[in-house]
């Protein structure tokens, strides 16, 4: 059933597949070129290019059933993102905030809506009651606007987005009230209680399932193709459900993306597609329906239209305006967080267009409404996407100044953190640059990642893997808009290769992965590592991953005595905070008290908003205790030292065989941080493969604070007294 009668009784100008595509394409094309020069927000623009092309435009395009696939598409594609990109911490960390939020902004337009439909435009009590659910919901359609400026993780965002959710329920309990007396002639709680009930099982059967369903789907299938499908079904899904369970659609596909975001992180190569093909086609079309339903010819049919209008528009907005006030006084909020919350919460679409279509229909409301809440959407529309680029613009730059006056953080930035990783199997290559960008510190992140594959014979089958290998991690740091500096390096070996290329290019850290033992007498670290180490101070990270890393459940860190002394402690925490922060999972740090007060300290100063926790290891036996309690789907880090540095120990000279024998099956990151001074020694390039580690002469200053260090937990253990403390993870 169309919205508002037809006024062009001829056929469109485009009918044939090929042109109405290539129409809507250009118009996704060109309205951004256009109205950046304008500085008009790109929301308004595809919805006035629909009007424009529309039926109640110069008729161009007709709005078929290809408008009304893809609209509906793209508003689920809009929630569903709003749900996939915020930030679990950042929602249960203004959960409280967000409910109040979105009480005050359902009870207010509500209730004073109600009252003004009543006053102002003579309706009766159940007609203004269902008017004034049209005021109470609204549609984040100014999200795409916040989104490219990166602020869907800032608290006024999240509160907006957390509001929306209760703000469409609501609505939809009142609509379903309200037709429910108008058919029984009475309101009835049970039709209520049973709404309740259906959402409180819809809610609970995608939490238990999806979760499940996701991580299983991902260990099993790694292509990026299926996984952006399965996305895409599970989300569709899930409007399914909510729709046959009583429920808006729009709540499924924003509920969905809630339980799946723990597994699309930020930086993937999967959420760089979802938001493309969102951005680039769905969510477009959305906006070019909203506005071919538009008929902006109302506006001549005489002032009874235009007053239902003005009332309407300006008790949706004037109410929504004071809910954003009164939750700014409630929990002491500035003019910018309360203008973001408030313009976000402005716009009126897709509950809007369900409550006049049903009352509509039932004959509640007349032709003079209908055109009305029309002319209110591309107000309220138009109003939140221009106040949205303002506020957002104010928000940010707010954001830039807090950050830039952190401690340490504008100092740190100055540096550019430089990654390489050496690549020596195509198998191998994606899943170690997927860690190295999702380890990198965005606060230095206009440092360069450099992609190494080292061979020492020029055969065409050793070129051929190389360029392979390169090519792998290219298109991996590709997926998610990264550039990867790609190096083919013919030299003497391995180590030699990748110890001039960290000298010639500055590296930062070297992440590397653990190579396959062939042998039984193969250790663990195999022979290439061990002399790296030798040759190199700097941070060095290997992994071991049997499952994707998007799959983690849990970072569980070994952290041995003294580590807080070492000139990479800081790098190495920052690193896992934001690997942490990116898979959105719990990090358990399991280490002394004195370091775990230089732990809390370094995620403080960075302002890295994570689940962290704490579980106090004094010794080895302790650590030996880990062994039962790390399961398949955690990741565990443990970090190591290099002989004679501050933090190394006796028994870690037998990590290699303990990690072998307890941990075999285990995901595992093996960080030896970087040591401060020169290298342990100057080798030539003979000496790395030759010399033993256990060799190797340190500086004296190095050799006699490990024999102190190593004196005193002697001293510790001896004296030790009582039951230690029972590890549980």
């Amino acid at each position: 059933m169309a919205l508002v009668p037809a006024i062009h009784s001829s056929t469109p100008l485009l009918t044939s597949p090929v042109p109405i595509f290539l129409a809507v394409l250009l118009i996704i094309l060109v309205t951004p070129i256009v109205l950046n020069k304008l500085r008009i927000p790109q929301v308004i623009g595809l919805i006035v290019a629909g009007v424009t092309v529309g039926p109640y435009g110069f008729n161009l395009l007709a709005r078929d059933m290809s408008f009304e696939v893809f609209g509906q598409v793209g508003l689920f594609y809009l929630m569903f993102l709003a749900g996939i990109e915020i930030d679990m911490y950042h929602l249960k960390k203004n959960l409280r905030k967000g409910l109040v939020f979105g009480l005050y902004t359902f009870i207010i337009p509500l209730a004073l809506g109600a009252v003004a439909a009543g006053l102002l435009l003579g309706l009766d009590a159940l007609t203004a009651v269902l008017m004034a659910s049209m005021f109470s919901a609204h549609t984040l359609i100014a999200y795409p606007i916040v989104s490219r400026l990166g602020l869907t993780r800032s608290a006024p965002v999240v509160i907006a987005i957390a509001g929306t959710i209760f703000t469409v329920l609501g609505s939809l309990i009142v609509l379903a009230g309200v037709v429910g007396t108008f058919h029984d002639g009475e309101f009835r709680v049970g039709g209520t209680l049973k709404l309740l009930g259906l959402l409180a099982g819809y809610c609970l059967v995608l939490v238990y399932a999806y979760p499940r369903i996701t991580r299983w789907f991902f260990k099993h299938w790694n292509d990026s193709i299926l996984q952006y499908v399965y996305v895409l079904a599970m989300m569709f899904t899930a409007a399914q459900l909510a729709i046959w369970a009583g429920i808006e659609g729009v709540f499924g596909a924003f509920f969905a993306g809630l339980v799946l975001n723990r597994y699309i992180p930020a930086r993937s190569p999967l959420m760089s597609r979802i938001e493309f093909v969102g951005n680039a086609i769905f969510i477009p079309y959305f906006l070019i329906g909203v506005g071919m339903l538009i008929n902006v010819g109302v506006v001549t049919r005489g002032w009874s239209t235009l007053y239902a209008a003005g009332v309407m528009s300006g008790v949706a907005m004037c109410t929504k305006w004071l809910a954003a006030f009164v939750t700014q006084r409630t929990f002491g909020m500035n003019s910018v967080e309360r203008s973001t919350m408030y313009q976000l919460s402005n716009a009126h679409t897709a509950v809007a267009l369900a409550v006049v279509m049903i009352g509509y229909g039932m004959r509640l409301f007349d032709e003079v409404i209908l055109n009305g809440t029309v002319i209110m959407i591309l107000v309220t529309c138009t109003v939140s996407s221009i106040g949205t680029s303002r506020a957002a613009s104010r928000l940010k730059v707010m954001a830039l100044e807090e950050e830039g006056a952190g401690d340490g953080v504008a100092e740190q930035s100055r540096h550019r953190e430089n990654v390489l990783i050496p690549v020596a199997n195509p198998a191998t290559a994606r899943e170690l640059v997927d860690l190295a960008l999702l380890m990198r510190d965005k606060a230095r992140s206009n440092g360069r990642v450099y992609a190494l594959h080292v061979r020492n014979d020029n055969s065409a089958a050793s070129r051929s893997l190389g360029r392979v290998s390169l090519d792998t991690a290219e298109k991996a740091a590709a997926s998610v808009d990264t550039s990867v500096e790609a190096i083919d390096r013919y030299d003497m070996n391995f180590v030699t290769g990748v110890v001039n290329t960290i000298e010639e290019r500055d590296i930062d850290r070297v992440i590397i992965g653990l190579h396959r033992r062939n042998t039984i007498i193969d250790s663990f670290f195999g022979d290439k590592l061990p002399n790296l180490l030798r040759a190199t101070n700097k941070m060095l990270v290997i992994s071991r991953c049997f499952i994707p890393v998007n799959t983690i459940a849990r970072i569980v860190v070994a952290v041995p005595a003294n580590a807080q002394y070492e000139t990479g402690f800081q790098a190495w925490v920052t690193s896992l905070c934001n690997l942490a922060s990116q898979l959105g999972c719990r990090l358990i740090f399991c280490c002394s008290d004195a370091t775990r007060r230089f732990i809390e300290a370094v995620i403080k100063r960075g302002q890295y908003e994570l689940r962290s926790e704490y579980r106090r290891v004094e010794d080895w036996d302790d650590f030996l205790m880990l062994s039962n309690k790390v399961l398949d789907d955690d990741l565990f880090v443990v970090v190591n030292a290099r002989r004679a540095s501050v933090s190394h120990a006796g028994y870690l000279d037998s990590l290699p065989e303990f990690l072998q024998k307890y941990f075999a099956s285990n995901n595992m990151i093996v960080i030896y941080p970087e040591q401060f001074g020169e290298r342990m020694d100057e080798m030539t390039m003979t000496d790395t493969l030759t010399t033993d580690i256990a060799t190797v002469s340190s500086p004296l200053w190095l050799r006699v604070n490990s024999a102190y260090s190593r004196l005193v937990k002697l001293k510790k253990r001896v004296t030790q007294r009582g039951r230690r403390p029972k590890i549980d993870l």
